[in-house]
């Protein structure tokens, strides 16, 4: 396969003209092998998220097995077809630290409800 020499030329931050390459070898290609281990691994953790059901798990056993398969998952999914894996870390910061931080807000609420609703009985009474 023959290279193309076309060049754009286009100005640098400093004002200056500078040749740019107008093929595809600017863009980032990633072996198919990549791809079939991640859906390897995706079939892994689905089949053993619905094992999880299969065997009858009760609890928070359950539901921490099942969250934890489906973080892993999404983790997957969002590192390698979503391509953050070979982003800068500013964006993935800009992706990733926003939900943490729901999360914790959400803990920090449900600590404050507790303690709230322990207030509440304690001070006013049992309803009825």
């Amino acid at each position: 396969m023959e290279r193309t020499e076309t060049y754009d030329e286009t100005l640098s931050d400093a004002g200056q003209k500078v040749a740019v390459e107008d093929d595809d070898s600017l863009h980032q290609h990633h072996p198919l092998k990549v791809y079939f281990i991640v859906w390897g691994w995706l079939f892994i953790l689905s089949a053993a998220s619905y094992f999880v059901d299969y065997i009858g798990l009760q609890g928070y056993l359950r539901w921490t097995l099942i969250l934890i398969f489906m973080a892993a998952k999404a983790g997957l999914i969002m590192a390698i077809f979503m391509h953050m894996k070979w982003e800068r870390p500013a964006l993935n910061y800009a992706i990733l630290l926003p939900p943490i931080a729901i999360l914790v807000f959400v803990a920090i609420m449900a600590l404050e409800s507790d303690y709230t609703i322990v207030t509440r009985l304690t001070y006013f009474g049992t309803d009825g």
